[in-house]
């Protein structure tokens, strides 16, 4: 599994801008890599959907894939979800304050192990210069790599790098956040190592290029000037290979699960991962959002439950053809059996001892409603669910050890295409095409794949969108694509209607942190 992350992280009272440690001094190289994972350790707790009410949960359930509808009695949780949904949050919201939390406390870890490991002498632990500043190149783009995410989220924000100075900083522009995120990017990225098994769940060279190819494709967004080619740039270094590999040669994977399955850590595409392990008590925590009620655990042969969260939204779903093998394996849906028999799982809400079937609607079926619904017409069957990840059966050896992927190639196929068709006047070029029908021909039978082809005519703008929200289901990115393509606030999904305020593309900073600091200014529009 690589190097393991074996701390958890829970809920904390406080932001904290920077984290001091009482053991600021390091005697090995193994003692300076353990400093650096600290802050790892903590960041799934807002990144991925296994973690809080972080990043992953805002990039998602106020985009156009993912809802968390009240499901009759359960799920109404103070309309947190459902101002989400129709883009309603005020600057009060106790979940965005929870994320700014969770984040700037991430970032405070990081600064942290910075300032430590830079105060160690190389000479005097054993290890040369070199190899002392690639740790700490690590270190430093994590901390922009935290950067990124937080100015996606809220744009003005502070510039923080040393422990505790000031206590209470005040607001860059994003401009300003955009330019501290790509120097250090570019002053560390190339002192990184090259991805390989043993820098799992660490910045190696591939990571630090995808981040780079990821911030230059939202430049025009996060800093008012586009920065299409170098994007190119770093898409082209992680494609080549030329920041390593999993496997030895960096490939997409063939596998529709392969790179979600129980054992990913050995995809050849995968390049960013948190190295979950049931085995070394880490195991991956499937529950809290996606997972269903009790009765899907024998569906499934598992012995966790949820509670019965996110669906997909009907939109969605919709969006993907029936002879795509995405939409068969990726979700459930339909009437639900025991595992490897025709044994109906039976309901135990609204369809309490009735064969349970997931629908494509979010409406009260029971009571005879029609139409679209809306986020307070669910049951407890509601919407397609998620299928995407595999943890395996209980009998599997490799039970819950899967990875939760943050950058996988197929990512870096589609930031290249699109900054292609931008610098192209948005119109496809065949390199473009070539690349999506690469990733695209995955999903689709040799006999239908004549007709699935995309062409220079048929990849459009608003195609490129709807096939990256298709592959990417899921992975945590919707809004933030939303947005790039100018859809966030104009588009309309299920019964979403747009908002028409640009404003809403920023989150608003969080009323409590303006109560604890004076120095920060609040976002327009709030």
């Amino acid at each position: 599994m690589g190097m393991l992350l074996t701390i958890g992280c829970t809920d904390l009272e406080e932001t904290t801008y920077s984290e001091l440690s009482e053991s600021n001094f390091y005697k090995t190289e193994l003692e300076l890599v353990q400093a650096n994972l600290r802050p790892f350790t903590h960041m799934q707790a807002w990144l991925a959907w296994s973690g809080q009410n972080g990043y992953y949960y805002h990039n998602e359930l106020s985009a156009d894939q993912t809802a968390w509808p009240q499901k009759g009695r359960h799920g109404y949780d103070n309309a947190d979800h459902i101002r989400q949904h129709y883009h309603t949050w005020t600057p009060q919201e106790g979940r965005l304050n929870n994320a700014w939390r969770l984040m700037w406390t991430g970032l405070g870890f990081v600064n942290t192990a910075i300032e430590s490991i830079e105060a160690v002498d190389a000479e005097t632990i054993g290890v040369t210069p070199e190899r002392l500043a690639s740790i700490v190149a690590e270190a430093k783009v994590l901390r922009a790599y935290h950067y990124m995410k937080i100015m996606d989220m809220w744009g003005n924000v502070p510039i923080v790098t040393t422990v505790g100075v000031p206590n209470n900083p005040e607001t860059a522009s994003q401009e300003e956040v955009f330019a501290f995120i790509e120097q250090e990017l570019l002053d560390n990225v190339e002192k990184l190592q090259p991805l390989s098994p043993q820098l799992i769940g660490r910045m190696s060279r591939a990571v630090g290029y995808s981040i780079l190819s990821e911030l230059y494709l939202n430049a025009e967004v996060w800093s008012g000037t586009p920065r299409w080619e170098e994007s190119i740039t770093y898409a082209d270094k992680v494609i080549s290979g030329e920041g390593g590999s999993l496997t030895g040669e960096i490939a997409l994977d063939q596998d529709p699960l392969g790179p979600f399955n129980n054992t990913n850590e050995d995809s050849p595409e995968n390049i960013f991962q948190f190295p979950f392990s049931r085995q070394n008590d880490f195991g991956y925590d499937w529950r809290s959002f996606y997972m269903g009620f009790s009765n899907m655990t024998a569906a499934l042969d598992v012995n966790y439950s949820g509670n019965n969260a996110f669906v997909v939204i009907p939109t969605a779903f919709n969006a993907y053809k029936e002879n795509d093998i995405r939409k068969q394996e990726w979700f459930l849906f339909g009437p639900q059996y025991k595992l490897g028999t025709d044994e109906p799982i039976l309901g135990s809400e609204e369809y309490n001892g009735q064969p349970f079937v997931y629908v494509n609607n979010i409406r009260r079926n029971t009571e005879g409603q029609t139409g679209e619904g809306s986020m307070t017409d669910g049951e407890e069957n509601s919407g397609a669910r998620f299928h995407k990840y595999r943890s395996g059966t209980q009998d599997d050896p490799n039970y819950l050890e899967g990875d939760y992927v943050v950058y996988r190639l197929t990512e870096l196929y589609f930031n290249k295409a699109e900054a292609l068709m931008r610098l192209n006047g948005g119109n496809a070029t065949q390199e473009a095409v070539d690349l999506i029908n690469e990733s695209k021909m995955r999903y689709f039978t040799e006999e239908d794949w004549a007709e699935e082809a995309y062409t220079t005519t048929s990849l459009t703008m608003s195609e490129l969108l709807a096939e990256r929200g298709r592959e990417f289901i899921f992975e945590g990115m919707r809004r933030t694509d939303l947005i790039r393509f100018g859809e966030f606030t104009t588009g309309s999904w299920w019964d979403h209607d747009p908002s028409g305020d640009p404003n809403l593309t920023l989150y608003p900073i969080p009323f409590r942190q303006l109560q604890a600091n004076p120095n920060l200014v609040q976002n327009p529009g709030y």
